[in-house]
């Protein structure tokens, strides 16, 4: 274990972020986390950086909503906030105590306190859009997350680890061949202006005229594999069916379906879930889309109720609702970004200026 939380840690330290000497690193996490959290600390303050360390205990979130007045709620953290628009990187680590913690939660209160990290969250989107502020998301085992994916907590450990490929001789060179092959794929999208996605329960497209899809290779995500874009906000026509069911601040909704017209969501159906649905798209900026990609990671090949993973399964699109990504060319604005996937594998297709590429989870040119 130690061997591998040490591999873990020199990846995200020494590839995922790139810490220089005199960089300032923010760690956040929970409790939970604390061996992969040491590991992490260490090899950062090898690499020459300043290292802080923010972690969270069991039902932190959920007491402060609970209890919270209304300046309490709209109170912002004067220490996230430096961390936001100053330090030179972030990393954090999921380490879940209870994934359904959160979901009894007052909405009104949730919103409020969306609202009040507004500019911090607007300025966190800007700055990770530039790599200004390099930023890395990734996952510590823990048994609630293991209890979510149907696996014990040792199978779950192997699962994480894995597609992570710390399992490999040398990760960070199996990474750099992750974005070497992805290379290929985003070059031929790259000279593309429209994009469409085709299979069971969706016939969809959109522009891309102006964006830029991105190679995601484990930089900002780990694990990765997947490559994506914000498309033109009116652009976007059809119908798309997400087969797997969609998680969202504890909340599972299945079966969503979402009908578009230029660009804008007008209307919406879950097989369950609906009511958070209607909660969701009754916000700001979430009745468009901020994101479309496609996942390429072949090494993940099951459903695991964790987007991180989920997202990057080989042979599946996904897009997400509200908040564009910057650095794509999206103009999109929300409090809410939300990943929804849909199963390709079984005669997906996709175009790209109305050339087949890929067809039942494959790109046919890489």
């Amino acid at each position: 274990m130690n061997t591998i939380l040490a591999k873990y840690a020199n990846l995200l330290v020494n590839y995922c972020l790139e810490i220089k000497p005199g960089e300032r690193l923010l760690i956040q996490s929970s409790t939970l986390a604390e061996p992969l959290v040491r590991e992490v600390y260490r090899a950062a303050i090898r690499a020459g950086g300043h290292v802080e360390v923010n972690l969270a205990f069991r039902e932190k979130g959920r007491i402060f909503l609970a209890e919270a007045q209304e300046e309490q709620l709209n109170y912002v953290s004067p220490f996230y906030k430096k961390a936001m628009e100053e330090f030179e990187a972030y990393l954090y680590i999921r380490a879940p105590f209870n994934l359904r913690e959160d979901q009894n939660s007052d909405p009104e209160k949730s919103r409020i306190r969306k609202d009040a990290n507004k500019a911090v969250t607007k300025t966190y989107f800007k700055r990770t859009a530039t790599r200004e502020l390099k930023r890395n998301l990734c996952q510590f085992p823990t048994l609630a997350a293991a209890q979510n994916a149907g696996m014990s907590l040792e199978e779950y450990e192997n699962f994480v680890y894995g597609a992570c490929k710390l399992f490999e001789e040398d990760p960070i060179q199996e990474w750099l061949n992750v974005r070497k092959h992805q290379q290929q794929i985003v070059d031929v999208l790259n000279a593309t202006e429209k994009v469409r996605y085709k299979g069971p329960g969706i016939d969809i497209s959109f522009s891309t005229k102006g964006r830029t899809w991105i190679n995601s290779d484990g930089q900002t995500n780990m694990p990765s594999g997947e490559v994506y874009t914000s498309p033109v906000e009116d652009s976007v026509n059809g119908v798309v069916n997400f087969s797997f069911p969609a998680v969202y601040m504890g909340h599972e909704v299945e079966d969503v379906t979402l009908w578009v017209k230029n660009g804008y969501i007008d209307k919406w159906e879950a097989k369950r879930g609906q009511d958070f649905l209607n909660q969701i798209f009754a916000l700001e900026g979430t009745r468009r889309f901020g994101e479309a990609a496609i996942g390429t990671n072949y090494d993940i090949s099951r459903f695991t109720k964790n987007i991180l993973f989920d997202e990057k399964i080989g042979g599946t699109i996904h897009m997400a609702i509200g908040q564009s990504y910057l650095q794509c060319g999206g103009m999109n604005q929300s409090t809410i970004h939300w990943d929804m996937i849909g199963n390709m594998q079984n005669g997906g297709e996709i175009y790209a200026d109305d050339e087949k590429i890929y067809e039942s989870g494959k790109f046919l040119f890489v």
